[in-house]
């Protein structure tokens, strides 16, 4: 026989030495595949959502914080691989899902009611503690977004605020851990302040209005705003509740400050991640619902729905960072965020106290 025709012929690329072929790039993950990958993790902190929630109502607790320490409890899930793109994606798409939602509970018409003084009053507290925020994290030599994350959360509206800025923050080592730490610290102060303002409000000898421009202005998170004045009257509670919404409504242009801050580079950590967007899609979202809600096309009914939803997405997306966070990592973090979150509580309380002294 002959041995050269049983021989292959090599290909005549290979004989001069040319490039091997490149093998066709893989196909993208399609939807089913993708949804399928994401079922644990996401199930995981859904179902650690629910025991928290069922927790806070069985022992009248923050739900929020709740779901954070429940979802530390598990955090051996997340060293199977399997759970992490269902954490991810519930960690920062529902997170924003959720915040986006926040608008159906703001109308302009009820931010109109409150006159300028409170206004006034709100606006200065919210500035002036984002600043002060800042000026402490430079005089503990802490990173100026973590001064920016812990001043955004107390002047604003707590847990909610801390996880909106934290998604335009560029991404360092420490942001997921610090961002956690920031919404214990700020839910356990606001839960403090629930229970001791009312009482504050009393000794200062104030009045339902003052009481709420006091409360409403203070207290970080919205549950703790209405808990603590409804402890006082149903006037104060509805106040109250206004006065925080004026607040809510400012993490738009906070939030929206901050972004185009760290986009151009201006920022302390400006190139530690990719850069966000100047205007990020769920406050576009975030906008469009305030809008609408103050036409009053949105019924209550869809409004009130809306907001609840709004509650349940932060709840899963606290639960799924807390599966994510040990508390090993945030004893890490040390004591001075902790020294920050509580001289900036003190800070916009007296803020808030002496705009109301002024205005009397």
């Amino acid at each position: 026989m002959n041995d050269r025709s049983e021989t292959q012929i090599p290909q005549a690329g290979a004989e001069a030495g040319g490039p091997s072929p490149v093998p066709p790039p893989a196909p993208a993950p399609g939807l089913l595949t993708t949804l399928r990958s994401r079922l644990p993790g996401t199930i995981t902190a859904v179902t650690i959502a629910l025991a928290a929630t069922y927790i806070a109502e069985r022992y009248q607790g923050p739900q929020l914080l709740f779901a954070l320490l429940v979802g530390m409890a598990f955090n051996f899930a997340a060293e199977d691989p399997r759970m992490r793109p269902g954490l991810d994606f519930a960690s920062r798409t529902v997170l924003r899902f959720g915040v986006a939602l926040l608008g159906a509970r703001i109308g302009l018409e009820q931010i109109l009611a409150l006159g300028a003084a409170p206004a006034a009053i709100v606006a200065v507290a919210v500035a002036g503690t984002i600043a002060f925020g800042w000026l402490l994290s430079r005089l503990l030599r802490r990173p100026a977004t973590e001064g920016l994350l812990t001043g955004g959360a107390v002047a604003i509206c707590g847990a909610s605020a801390a996880l909106a800025i934290s998604a335009v923050l560029p991404a360092g080592r420490d942001q997921q851990r610090f961002t956690l730490l920031t919404v214990v610290g700020v839910t356990t102060l606001s839960t403090i302040a629930m229970v001791l303002y009312p009482s504050l409000a009393g000794e200062l000898g104030l009045d339902a209005r003052q009481a709420a421009i006091f409360l409403g202005g203070s207290i970080h998170d919205v549950a703790q705003v209405v808990g603590a004045g409804f402890m006082i009257s149903p006037q104060v509670g509805d106040g109250a509740t206004l006065v925080k919404l004026l607040r809510v409504a400012l993490l738009v242009p906070v939030v929206v400050g901050f972004a185009h801050l760290f986009r151009n580079g201006h920022g302390e950590a400006a190139g530690a991640g990719a850069r966000p967007p100047i205007l990020p899609g769920f406050l576009v979202a975030f906008i469009v619902l305030v809008a609408l809600n103050s036409t009053g096309i949105v019924p209550a009914q869809i409004a009130g729905a809306l907001g609840q939803v709004s509650r349940w997405c932060l709840v899963i997306a606290i639960a799924a960072l807390g599966v994510k966070t040990s508390f090993r990592q945030l004893a890490e973090l040390g004591w001075k965020p902790v020294v920050m979150m509580v001289a900036e509580t003190v800070f916009i309380a007296a803020v808030v106290l002496g705009g109301i002294m002024l205005t009397r």
